[in-house]
């Protein structure tokens, strides 16, 4: 079997990578080819990816886009690790690179939501379209898109004459974050469904937004146009079939739960969970775990880096820098308790730290009050200024909390696996990867009991786990588990040690979602 995948992010390529969907794109082609099929995935090459060394210019093609006809030009690349059966392919234009070489998504500001990464998104969509209507992938068995960006080829699929070939394809769109849906004007400005296919004829009830008529939804054609509707895991595929609530505290369908509920009553929807790469050295791994002071060294280090490549020094380096040179020459009575987290600062994942209680303080503060001098919290991330700010405030009244604001991968891989307590709160996640990355070192997770977190970390056995009815009732939990467990830890550490070798052996394989795919995404008929 021949698929295509197309997702605006890949991490099989040096720097493809934002967020998750580049881990599910670098790892289930490789799986896939594992068990004898052909694989092909592409994206856009952002002024960058086709400048790889050893990088091939394959075929230039005229795409019509805007109302004028446009040059796409495609190359095949070299993937950090070369794997028999998966071809790695990116697409380059101008406009792919509008956010700066290399830059995967553009910042828009908030009265334009997604508008330079739309247009973006809409004309690779075609280039993806044309290139496979013209033969440039050879014969193709199933179609497969990744959240918003690549939805549009679902619509040209449906509705442009041009592209009607594809519908003998089979097609699959996989829901990564239904928080992000693309969402722009179907007509009215620049970037719109009809300033990019002004002579496209379509039904406008399968595309616009249910909420806001006016608009046209990316994510929901993906849902209603795809033969197959995959979410990324059990748990996830049946929150969004209910409404979301944010006072309740219960994020689901996101406005587009009808759908999914017509996607799920007839059989089109499908939840599975993503896989994680586990080192054939378990050992080796865990004797990779650093202490506190080396932990400390080494983020130090990082910060320094960090603070070299701005002109302007950030406060929340400053803040951070000061917290680790204070921490390297305490001295604790015990061995004290690490807790680590990582992760884009976002809404989805502070929120509940931002929960003010009934006290008056945020529950992060009460949290690093129930530490108190047993431990440190280290918190790596970027993303959201606003919150940013509150992380650095709390990193500047407790000096149990350093607040690592950046992204280094060598300092994220030892906080997996040199934690003692990974701490992942979201108010909702589709599937999660950093819960998998902290258990795979053997660092037990304590977690908001929802998505793909409730599908991997069980309660007491690998990890720990909490919920409730509302944000406020969420947070009280995630402090009363936490009080708990800080307990257990000091009076039973036999209990943790098993909890964390559970923790170590358990296992969310790759091969085992290929054959999943196979099974529910590709199998059958079209």
């Amino acid at each position: 079997m021949k698929i295509l995948m197309a997702a605006a992010e890949n991490d099989a390529l040096p720097g493809g990578k934002v967020g998750g969907i580049g881990d599910v794109v670098r790892d289930i082609p490789i799986a896939l080819a594992n068990i004898g099929q052909q694989v092909d995935v592409v994206m856009p090459g952002y002024g960058r990816f086709s400048k790889l060394s050893g990088a091939e210019h394959i075929t230039s093609l005229q795409v019509m886009f805007g109302g004028q006809e446009q040059t796409i030009e495609i190359f095949k690349v070299p993937a950090k690790k070369a794997t028999n059966l998966v071809t790695q392919w990116v697409i380059e234009h101008p406009l792919f690179a509008i956010g700066g070489e290399g830059s995967i998504y553009c910042d828009d500001p908030d009265n334009r939501p997604f508008a330079s990464d739309a247009t973006k998104f809409a004309l690779f969509s075609v280039s993806v379209a044309k290139a496979i209507v013209s033969d440039v992938f050879g014969k193709i068995d199933v179609l497969h898109l990744h959240d918003w960006h690549t939805a549009m080829v679902s619509l040209l699929r449906a509705y442009d004459p041009q592209y009607q070939a594809l519908q003998a394809i089979k097609t699959v769109y996989t829901i990564h974050n239904l928080a992000l849906q693309g969402i722009r004007p179907i007509d009215g400005d620049e970037s719109s469904l009809k300033a990019w296919f002004p002579h496209l004829a379509f039904d406008q009830n399968q595309i616009n937004d249910p909420r806001y008529h006016h608009c046209f939804n990316p994510m929901r054609s993906g849902i209603n146009l795809s033969d197959k509707v995959h979410a990324v895991s059990p748990t996830y595929a049946k929150e969004i079939l209910s409404p979301s609530m944010p006072e309740q505290g219960y994020f689901g369908g996101e406005g587009l739960e009808n759908d999914l509920r017509h996607a799920a009553d007839s059989q089109r929807l499908h939840g599975i969970l993503n896989g994680c790469e586990y080192p054939e050295n378990v050992d080796a791994q865990v004797n990779a775990r650093l202490n506190l002071k080396e932990l400390m060294t080494l983020s130090e280090n990082e910060v320094m880096k960090w603070l070299a490549d701005k002109p302007l020094v950030d406060n929340a380096h400053l803040i951070a820098l000061t917290r680790l040179k204070q921490l390297s020459v305490k001295k604790y009575k015990k061995t004290p308790l690490v807790l680590t987290s990582v992760g884009r600062i976002t809404d989805q994942k502070v929120r509940l730290f931002q929960q003010v209680m009934q006290n008056g303080e945020t529950a992060l503060a009460q949290l690093l009050n129930t530490l108190g001098d047993d431990g440190v919290f280290i918190l790596l991330g970027s993303g959201d200024k606003k919150l940013e700010n509150f992380l650095s405030e709390i990193a500047s009244t407790h000096t149990n909390f350093i607040f690592l604001k950046g992204y280094s991968e060598a300092l994220s891989e030892s906080m997996y696996s040199s934690g003692d307590l990974f701490l992942m709160p979201s108010s909702f996640e589709p599937c999660g990867i950093s819960q998998m990355l902290a258990m795979r070192a053997g660092q037990p997770c304590l977690a908001h009991s929802v998505g793909g977190l409730s599908d991997t970390i069980i309660d007491n056995q690998n990890g720990f786990t909490f919920s409730g009815g509302n944000p406020l009732q969420q947070a009280e939990n995630m402090l009363s588990c936490f009080h708990l467990l800080l307990s257990q830890k000091h009076k039973d550490s036999k209990a943790w040690d098993e909890i964390s070798s559970n923790a170590l052996a358990t296992r969310f394989l790759w091969q085992d979602v290929a054959q999943d795919y196979l099974k529910f995404l590709y199998g059958g008929s079209k």
